[in-house]
This record gives structure tokens, C-alpha cells and sequence, in this order.
């Protein structure tokens, strides 16, 4: 801009400080942040956060955020050898804060999703006593109802089929956009305050520092003495701390809580949140709700019964099924399959398995006894066609040994059979002898 035809500079150029002066004054920061980081990144980390919060999309109690983590502490099992790192899954209603369920366990996907969602069914109370912790029903009263509204990334359980069965319960699923953590910042804040509840005092335990990955770190996983059931124990004291005594100084309160005296408590806010028209909350039974989010697959009537996984399932009043045949969506358990369920417009008929050596075994060990069986039978096979090749060869030989006979006489067949009977007959005892 400032060169002439041939590309000399020209006298009256503006310096660098002028020039920067310039463009400080009149360049645009949204474009400056997009351009130099990226659309992603500027939404995530510069954009104006001019919204009114959750209250923008949780108005009432009722929509849950789910998310999960690696925890930062090894574990041992009970012998004392290492483990690894358990994965923590959490569901947190995104207007009170009040964590309505976790789930810890070295398995995540699909697995730690079922029983997420059983553990926030489940009593509470009950639970806690489990690990000798006396607790007040009023400090965590989240049982027997589900979020009628569940927020969640773009993780492969999340997106799921098996996962969005959960809707034949009336739950809506959300998914956010991907790399938008803080669309669902409740649930990502919730696993920093709970982690750091308990990293100080587990130091020298295995539990990690920032370091861990530097070169020349300490091995953490040489301090590791939890078990993952001490782990609970301390995580579940965590969380009644969380929902019931931390203080939640940014609540947007109303008039409302004013004057009815509710205290700054996640569990105080989520029990009045209950008292107020416009909570999503669904009634769900524990079973109706593990028979949802059971994995489905098509099986076939046949005259054998309904063929499931290669396995044959019986129940009474299908016999018309079972001789007309075609297909049908059947649930099933993969940890054991004794059973597997037709389902039949929202109902669950329970089929029995027919074959009794499979009883309680999982799908994985039949299918491991299977296809051990069909190895035999196929080593077996090969095998098989040298056997005939050599049968037949020793019946060719008998029968060429054998010399046919013109004057074969066919009267007085019964004398001649009584008489080879007796020849032929052998006293067993003797012969046993």
C-alpha cells in the first residue's frame, strides 16, 4: 500500500508504532479471536457471555447433565495389586446443582450409563449404609424419578441406540455440539470440586499430581493402597459434603426462596424445586428401567423356539410364533442368559432358555464354549473324511472275501435259524468269568 509502481517505499510511510497504533484502534476483536484461534475456540473461551445461565434452559428442577472422568488416584484390588485409575460418571441437575447419581467403576460406555441411571433410582439412604455412613433422607432425596431432560456431549454411549432407548421412558435426550464443554459446565465444574476435596488429604496414596507426565516425575502408581471400595466410601462422603454443604454463593435466588428460607445448599434448593410447578421430573421403576436399557437385537420364531444369539428361548402361549415364525426385537442381558425379553408395543415378555448348560453363564462365556465346539467339530470333520475313505475300504474287502452262492436253499428257514441261534448263544456269566 504504501510502495509505487516499481515497489519503492514510498517517503511517507507510516512507522510500525504508527501502523500498530492504527490497527489496535479500528480492527475488530470477535474477528481477531476467530481468525488467529479458530471459531471453536472463540466460543468456548472469548465469546461474550451475555445469557442468563442455566436458568436459560433449566428453569425448574428436572434437566440433568451427564458426564464422565478419569479419576486422578490408582487403586489397588484387595491383595494389593495395581489396578488403575477408576472412571467417575456423574449426573448433576443443572438448576440446583444437586448431584443426582454417579457411577464408579473400571468400565465406562454403555455400562457405567446403566448404572449411572439405576444409582439415581436407587435410595440413597440405603446406599450409604452400605458403607457404614449414616445419612439424612432430607440431604439427598433423589430417588425413584429420572431428569425429564438429559444434556450430554457428543460421546459414542451418549449417541448410542442402546442409550436413546432411555426415551421410551418420556426422558428427552440432548446432544451438545462437539468441544462445548461449557454448555454443560455444571457437570465439568462438579468433578474439579469433588477431586479437590479429597486430593490433599490422599497425598502419598496414589493420588496424581500436575507433574505426572513431566519427565522424571514420580511414579504415583507406586503410592497406590485404596481399594476402589475405600474410594467410594471417601467419594460418597464427598458428595454428601457437595450437596448438602457446600455453599452455592451464585444461585440466582427469587423472592420466592427468600421468604420461604431456603439455604444456599444444593439439597435445600433441589427440595424446594420439588414444591414448584414446572419440575420434569418422570416415576420410573427400577426394573422398567434396566429392561429400557438393555441391548436389543432381532430374533427368530422358529419350531425350535425363538432364536436369540444362537440361543433357544422358550414361553408359554407362542406356540402360533413359534409355527407361523418371523422375527421380533428381543432385550437381552449380556452378563447372563438365562432370559431375554420380547418386546412386544412398550411391554417385556420374559422368554426362559431352553438349553439348561447355559444357565447363568454370560453371553461372552457361551459364545467362547461355542465357538470352542464348532472348532471341534470342524477338526473333527477333517478327520471325518479320512474315516470313511478307510471304512469303505475295510467293507470292500469283507465283502470281497466273501464268495457268492448259487445253491443258497430258502425252505426250512426257522429250523436253520434255531439252529445258528444255538450255536451261537453264550452264557454271560461264563463269558464274564
Amino acid at each position: 500500500k504504501y510502495c509505487d509502481d516499481t515497489g519503492t517505499l514510498m517517503p511517507n510511510h507510516p512507522t510500525i508504532n504508527q501502523f500498530r497504533y492504527f490497527y489496535r484502534k479500528h480492527k475488530k476483536l470477535e474477528t481477531y479471536y476467530i481468525s488467529r484461534n479458530g471459531l471453536k475456540n472463540y466460543q468456548r473461551n472469548n465469546r461474550p457471555l451475555v445469557g442468563d445461565g442455566i436458568q436459560s434452559f433449566a428453569p425448574a428442577v428436572g434437566t440433568a447433565m451427564l458426564d464422565s472422568t478419569i479419576c486422578d488416584i490408582y487403586l489397588v484390588d484387595d491383595i494389593g495389586n495395581l489396578v488403575g485409575r477408576p472412571i467417575l460418571t456423574a449426573c448433576l441437575d443443572a438448576y440446583s446443582g444437586l448431584c443426582c447419581g454417579y457411577s464408579l467403576s473400571w468400565e465406562g460406555g454403555l455400562y457405567s450409563l446403566r448404572r449411572l441411571m439405576s444409582n439415581v433410582l436407587s435410595d440413597k439412604v440405603k446406599l450409604c449404609s452400605q458403607f457404614g455412613i449414616r445419612l439424612e433422607p432430607e440431604k439427598w432425596a433423589c430417588k425413584g424419578v429420572l431428569p425429564g431432560v438429559i444434556v450430554t456431549d457428543m460421546g459414542s454411549e451418549y449417541k448410542s441406540e442402546n442409550f436413546g432407548q432411555i426415551t421410551e421412558l418420556g426422558v428427552t435426550v440432548i446432544n451438545l455440539p462437539a468441544y462445548r464443554p461449557e454448555l454443560k459446565g455444571t457437570v465439568e465444574k462438579f468433578f474439579d470440586i469433588v477431586q479437590s476435596l479429597f486430593k490433599p488429604h490422599l497425598k502419598g496414596k496414589g493420588v496424581i499430581e500436575p507433574d505426572y507426565r513431566e519427565r522424571g516425575a514420580h511414579d504415583y502408581r507406586k503410592d497406590a493402597c485404596l481399594t476402589i471400595r475405600d474410594f467410594e466410601a471417601i467419594l460418597l462422603n464427598c458428595l454428601i459434603y457437595y450437596n448438602s454443604q457446600r455453599v452455592v454463593d451464585a444461585f440466582p435466588y427469587t423472592e420466592n426462596m427468600i421468604l420461604s428460607g431456603v439455604k444456599p445448599y444444593a439439597n435445600e434448593i433441589w427440595n424446594w424445586g420439588l414444591t414448584q410447578e414446572g419440575q420434569t421430573l418422570i416415576p420410573v421403576e427400577h426394573r422398567q428401567l434396566l429392561l429400557t436399557l438393555l441391548p436389543r437385537v432381532k430374533g427368530r420364531f422358529g419350531r425350535r423356539g425363538l432364536s436369540v444369539n444362537k440361543l433357544r428361548y422358550h414361553c408359554e402361549g407362542y406356540t402360533e410364533q413359534y409355527l407361523r415364525g418371523g422375527t421380533a426385537i428381543c432385550a437381552y442381558n449380556p452378563d447372563d442368559v438365562s432370559s431375554v425379553w420380547l418386546v412386544d408395543n412398550g411391554k417385556y415378555v420374559e422368554f426362559s432358555l431352553v438349553e439348561s448348560r447355559f444357565q447363568g453363564k454370560s453371553l461372552d462365556n457361551v459364545q467362547e464354549i461355542q465357538q470352542q465346539h464348532y472348532d471341534m467339530v470342524s477338526d473333527a470333520n477333517k478327520d471325518n473324511v479320512q474315516a470313511k475313505i478307510d471304512l469303505i475300504g475295510h467293507i470292500q474287502t469283507i465283502a470281497g472275501n466273501a464268495e457268492r452262492r448259487n445253491d443258497i436253499r430258502l425252505n426250512a428257514v426257522r429250523q436253520t435259524r434255531q439252529r445258528e441261534r444255538a450255536n451261537n448263544h453264550k452264557d454271560c456269566l461264563k463269558v464274564g468269568a
